[in-house]
């Protein structure tokens, strides 16, 4: 699989996304979430993760700004948060997003998490918020396959997107084969284990036999199974290592080996 930074995955509405992104998640406010978004384009990142929830918008926004890139150049990602979801109070919500970006429209927007008797008057927000260019591509996260088969059920605008926690620690194989069946792209958020479990053996004997670091193994795994990958760093040698992951590839041998490494273990819970 020959892939590059520049690699894109085609959505099902057409829109293509990077296959790598910057996440955002619990970076803070301020300068510090302006200069990881900053370095990252400079870096050659083009996918930038945020949400409602993260309070960062704006910072996001400004960096996008300052970097002197074209608004078209970068894939922008936000959330509607549980407690904005409904038909009026999404639609009020995304353009509370859209002022926080400085943007006239983001490319993904996202029902951040499933809300019992919510998502079908939440979706229904989503579809015209798509049908009036303020979303280029509108998704879901966190949806398990009873969610998304109620979803499908009841209407006839497919997702795009699911994004869920997604690393061979947590190996969710029926979501993704289910996915790839109805045309969903699965996105791996905490593809790091959020940490936890790069000092595993397996995965450290992996990294080894290639000369990377665990967390570049783990988004290589992602990036072999299909994903959209949003590793989250502040760091600038961190966000240039998990960008150092086109220059290899994993044998079926241990992709076999970390696909065995599941423990069902969840590192991020609904807050």
């Amino acid at each position: 699989m020959l892939l590059t930074l520049k690699s894109r995955a085609r959505l099902n509405n057409g829109v293509q996304i990077p296959r790598l992104g910057l996440g955002v998640y619990q970076s803070p406010p301020g300068r510090i979430t302006q200069h990881a978004v900053k370095y990252a384009l400079n870096l050659g990142y083009r996918h930038i993760d945020t949400a409602s929830l993260y309070g960062n918008e704006a910072d996001v926004g400004m960096a996008l700004r300052e970097s002197g890139l074209r608004r078209e150049e970068v894939f922008v990602t936000t959330k509607v948060w549980n407690s904005n979801q409904g038909y009026d109070s999404t639609l009020r919500a995304c353009e509370r997003s859209l002022r926080q970006l400085g943007l006239t429209y983001v490319d993904l927007y996202l029902i951040h998490w499933p809300v019992q008797g919510m998502s079908d008057e939440t979706w229904r927000a989503m579809v015209r918020l798509s049908e009036e260019s303020k979303a280029r591509a509108i998704g879901v996260s966190n949806y398990e396959i009873p969610d998304l088969k109620e979803l499908l059920k009841s209407s006839d605008v497919t997702p795009v997107i699911n994004q869920v926690e997604f690393h061979p620690f947590l190996y969710q194989k029926d979501l993704l084969e289910f996915c790839e069946k109805n045309g969903i792209q699965l996105e791996a958020y905490s593809p790091l284990t959020r940490g936890e479990k790069l000092d595993h053996s397996n995965l450290l004997a992996v990294a080894k036999k290639y000369g990377k670091t665990s967390a570049q193994i783990l988004i290589r795994w992602s990036l072999q199974h299909g994903l959209v990958v949003i590793p989250k760093s502040t760091h600038e040698e961190r966000i240039r290592q998990n960008s150092e992951v086109f220059d290899f590839q994993l044998e079926p041998e241990d992709i076999k080996l970390l696909d065995s490494l599941n423990e069902n273990i969840r590192t991020v819970f609904l807050s």
